[in-house]
């Protein structure tokens, strides 16, 4: 038929005649449809359009409930005091830092990170502890396939350090045939944060990780979080 010819789905062609689906089904089952058609084309690109739509006013109701629970969770914390900025650092360092082991006694602190945000909380931290800042070098870990000095510079001026200050970068093997999503212009790879000799640091961070955890007990808390409610 000119209709099926043409790329007119089944549906379509049982439409336009004024036949059951079946029937038209009968009549074109033994041609093949042709996805390149123009007609085809056509379709695909305005189902693409209204899908699009559909997803736009999902994706700004989204965004704009993000964007008020960021600001209300912002809203809640007032002065960060130096006994808050020790509590912070020690969380933040358990979570992401290098930790000992039982056959490995720790000397150096090694945090790595690719958010500045969470980057300048533990220099902050560290200030709060007192650490030198002759003590604290840091170092780039990047894929060698991404634009390294650029990178290099936007550490330098997250850190406020020189770039030259910095140690060698350890660049990542690049593997063509792994999917890789931290690519283009913002990824930056990661910055690691040493701090020599920071063994009693580390016993420090150990020793308020282990009061936070006996201090808020097991289980959760029985009061109720407004983000919890159904919506």
């Amino acid at each position: 038929m000119v209709l099926r010819q043409e790329g007119w789905s089944v549906n379509d062609v049982a439409l336009e005649l004024g036949i059951a689906r079946s029937t038209a089904w009968q009549w074109v089952r033994h041609l093949p449809l042709d996805a390149d058609s123009e007609r085809a084309r056509s379709k695909r690109e305005h189902a693409k359009l209204m899908l699009d739509g559909r997803w736009a006013r999902h994706r700004e109701a989204r965004d704009a409930r993000r964007a008020a629970i960021v600001a209300e969770a912002a809203a809640t914390v007032r002065d960060v005091r130096a006994t808050d900025l020790m509590v912070i650092g020690a969380l933040l360092y358990w979570a992401e830092g290098s930790k000992g082991k039982p056959w490995r006694e720790f000397q150096n602190l090694t945090f790595t990170n690719s958010d500045p945000r969470l980057i300048r909380l533990y220099l902050a931290f560290l200030g709060a502890a007192g650490v030198s800042p002759c003590a604290v070098k840091f170092r780039l870990a990047i894929h060698e396939s991404a634009d390294v000095p650029g990178a290099l510079a936007w550490w330098s001026d997250v850190v406020g350090v020189p770039a030259e200050r910095f140690q060698r970068t350890t660049l990542k093997r690049h593997v063509p045939k792994t999917t890789r999503h931290n690519t283009g212009e913002d990824y930056r790879g990661c910055l690691v944060v040493n701090v020599c000799r920071g063994r009693e640091l580390y016993w420090w961070i150990e020793g308020l990780v282990d009061a936070l955890a006996e201090g808020v007990g097991t289980g959760l808390s029985p009061g109720r979080n407004h983000l919890c409610d159904d919506r």
